[in-house]
């Protein structure tokens, strides 16, 4: 199913918001806030996973980000952030913030490109971030091994990510949801039979928290440290090359 990630997220990039609004409780804009408001400021940032831009439009609310480079394996899912990188532009007053056919918005570049074999030179860029795609790379290693090359010495890494409660009693009732209401109000809305389900599977065969940081170390970062949000539903990843 990883191998097809691209065309799966272009059947669902429609309802994929709405979807993640609705099934978080709004909970995931939160955690984007909270994991931007973390981050030191940076000229150049890459955004891994862009989709349909909402970590991007937070970096650019937050003044975290001169430069934003967005890529993805999504056309749809990037077209759709496109859009919603403009209409932030226009609500804040910029006459100049129309699309081309480049893929531009103001200070955002969208990118098709795969995370395991970034088109980047080494040291590119000041940080580099991803909220809720690590967990859908054919290989996790080496897609950090490529933030690790892409990223200048001293630059920032921030990964959000969905992950597992560790309380028994949440995490059985957070099973349940996952596993059965998810995938269920997913198909209805998004009338897709899988996609939902591999979201959920995805999430329960995915690493977090400490095994996530021994990971992220391996590759060669530093100061590596997890902060978990909501019972641990979804944690912050947090490192230094």
């Amino acid at each position: 199913m990883k191998q097809n990630i691209g065309s799966l997220f272009d059947r669902i990039a429609g309802h994929y918001d709405r979807l993640n609004h609705l099934l978080s409780l709004n909970a995931d804009r939160r955690w984007r806030r909270v994991a931007v408001r973390g981050m030191q400021p940076a000229e150049q940032v890459l955004d891994v996973a862009i989709g349909t831009a909402d970590l991007t439009i937070e970096l650019l609310r937050s003044n975290k980000a001169q430069h934003i480079t967005g890529i993805d394996l999504s056309p749809a899912m990037m077209a759709i952030g496109k859009k919603k990188v403009n209409e932030n532009r226009n609500e804040n007053g910029n006459e100049n913030g129309g699309s081309d056919h480049t893929g531009k918005n103001g200070n955002v570049v969208f990118m098709q490109a795969n995370a395991l074999e970034m088109p980047f030179a080494d040291g590119t860029f000041d940080a580099v971030t991803s909220s809720y795609g690590v967990r859908n790379f054919s290989d996790l290693d080496q897609g950090l091994r490529e933030m690790y090359r892409v990223l200048r010495s001293g630059g920032e890494l921030m990964i959000l990510e969905l992950s597992y409660p560790t309380n028994r009693l949440i995490a059985w009732g957070y099973d349940v949801y996952f596993s059965h209401i998810l995938p269920w109000i997913g198909r209805i809305i998004s009338h897709d039979k899988t996609a939902y389900t591999y979201l959920n599977k995805s999430v329960k065969h995915f690493i977090w928290g400490e095994e996530m940081c021994e990971h992220i170390r391996a590759v060669g970062f530093q100061n590596v440290r997890h902060q978990a949000l909501t019972f641990g539903i979804s944690t912050i990843y947090r490192a230094v090359k």
